[in-house]
């Protein structure tokens, strides 16, 4: 039976749409009015609210909890810090992705893990001969919204009269407004400024009247996960069961994925001392190399419409390309039709031996775009796909890349930002070739190498961060 959220009330009374939809067993609005394009702006320019609370969330407290996490997820645990959150999958044996979350220290010996599909009973497994662990689902009594935007720091300093700009990028911080105790946590899952705010169950009306009041101001619009899922593409997150299947749910071998066939290798820890399930599987697959990758599409929609007449259906495999309908979709941003999809290692290869632009690929006689994600997948917000402009709001991927400019210069630090980001967005080695971005290479750190500088220099930033 599908239930509401703990913000239901409050969500269903401003919800003209009745566009429902269905997240692990509750109701969340789809858009809030008959169409989303309003709510994916207000994530875009001003501040939009979103009903998250549907998340699976797991608390793991004692003083073998660190040891039990580290055992389960790719990523190194030990490195977590207090206040620090991390974005990690785990996998079975055999190196196959079964699902992906958020991992949050919130103690010296208490964790926070949420994930897409249930968790529990995994938790309880690995927990198995430790003696000092203890493993809570809060799922319920844990209620969850998301506020992203450039002016959601602002409403926030409003609401818990705090100062947020020095929250780094996937931390987080106690605060309070109105008697509420919440915890702030600056992550997200749209590419922008933004945050998430996690509060008592029984208290999730009061934050909801809290910051609508405070956001009124800023333009405050409550948004649906459609303008969400629009943001997300853009920013080039993946999604489970839209952009990997969970092994656990795979019926075949094909359907399965790796972290780093999603372009998730940062993720992994190959180095750290604990055994972590599938590490044995994904350090093979490291030496010899992943055989897909996931990687984004800018799709000429003409020449899309000609396939799908020809056999009347949506294609399902396009040459080396395999996609499907569900990933494409129209970014209101870049007025263009994006796409997610899997490519066979060395299909982007090929193209460069034919002597076409490494940022594109001939597939089954139609030329599509093909951005590099190994830079995207490797900052969490990348906005991949998002042109820069003028006078915009500095975003959490830019404020990351900006660490190893000159941090006392804000406008150098900003400009800088774009040049990378263009870099990223619009193709390595055409930017690269650009006199604007080579002339600042020195002050990044980079030699005029191509693809492979900008990597490790997306690398050095995410170490030092």
């Amino acid at each position: 039976m599908l239930r509401g959220t703990p913000f239901h009330r409050r969500t269903s009374a401003i919800c003209e749409s009745q566009n429902w939809r269905r997240w692990a067993g509750c109701l969340v609005a789809g858009s809030y009015e008959l169409t989303h394009e309003r709510e994916y702006y207000a994530i875009r320019s001003s501040a939009a609210l979103i009903d998250v609370s549907p998340l699976h969330k797991y608390l793991v407290e004692g003083k073998d909890a660190a040891r039990l996490l580290d055992h389960l997820v790719t990523r190194d645990v030990s490195k977590c810090r207090v206040g620090q959150v991390m974005y990690t999958p785990w996998c079975n044996e055999d190196g196959k992705m079964i699902d992906d979350g958020t991992l949050s220290r919130l103690d010296d010996n208490t964790f926070r893990l949420t994930s897409a599909d249930p968790n529990y009973r995994r938790l309880v497994d690995h927990s198995i001969g430790l003696r000092d662990v203890r493993i809570t689902d809060v799922s319920d009594s844990l209620a969850a919204l998301a506020l992203q935007g450039p002016l959601s720091r602002a409403v926030l300093e409003k609401a818990f009269e705090i100062d947020l700009s020095g929250l780094k990028y996937f931390r987080l911080t106690p605060a309070k407004g109105r008697g509420i105790p919440v915890t702030i946590s600056r992550t997200g899952y749209t590419g922008d400024l933004g945050y998430e705010i996690w509060v008592d169950a029984g208290q999730a009306e009061a934050l909801w009247d809290l910051l609508i009041d405070c956001g009124l101001d800023y333009g405050i619009t409550p948004a649906g996960i459609l303008a969400l899922d629009l943001a997300r593409v853009e920013a080039g997150l993946i999604l489970i069961e839209v952009d990997y299947v969970s092994v656990e749910r795979a019926m075949i071998e094909a359907q399965t994925s790796t972290p780093l066939e999603l372009g998730l290798g940062w993720t992994v820890s190959l180095d750290k001392r604990a055994n972590f399930t599938g590490k044995k599987a994904l350090r093979a697959e490291a030496e010899r190399g992943p055989a897909w990758q996931l990687v984004g599409l800018e799709v000429d929609w003409d020449s899309l419409e000609r396939l799908y007449l020809e056999v009347a259906l949506p294609p399902l495999v396009l040459g080396d390309v395999a996609a499907d309908a569900e990933r494409l979709t129209f970014a209101q941003r870049a007025k263009h039709d994006l796409a997610v999809a899997t490519v066979r290692q060395g299909a982007l290869e090929a193209a460069a031996l034919r002597g076409e632009d490494e940022r594109h690929a001939l597939i089954d006689g139609q030329h599509l775009a093909v951005d590099d994600r190994d830079v995207a997948r490797s900052l969490p917000g990348q906005q991949n796909f998002l042109a820069p402009h003028a006078g915009r709001h500095r975003t959490d991927t830019e404020e990351v890349l900006c660490r190893l400019v000159d941090v006392n210069d804000p406008a150098v630090g900003i400009e800088q930002g774009d040049a990378v980001r263009h870099a990223i967005a619009h193709g390595f080695h055409q930017a690269l070739q650009g006199g604007d971005l080579f002339a600042r290479l020195p002050k990044l750190g980079l030699q005029h190498g191509g693809a492979g500088d900008v990597r490790g220099f997306v690398a050095r930033t995410i170490a030092s961060v």
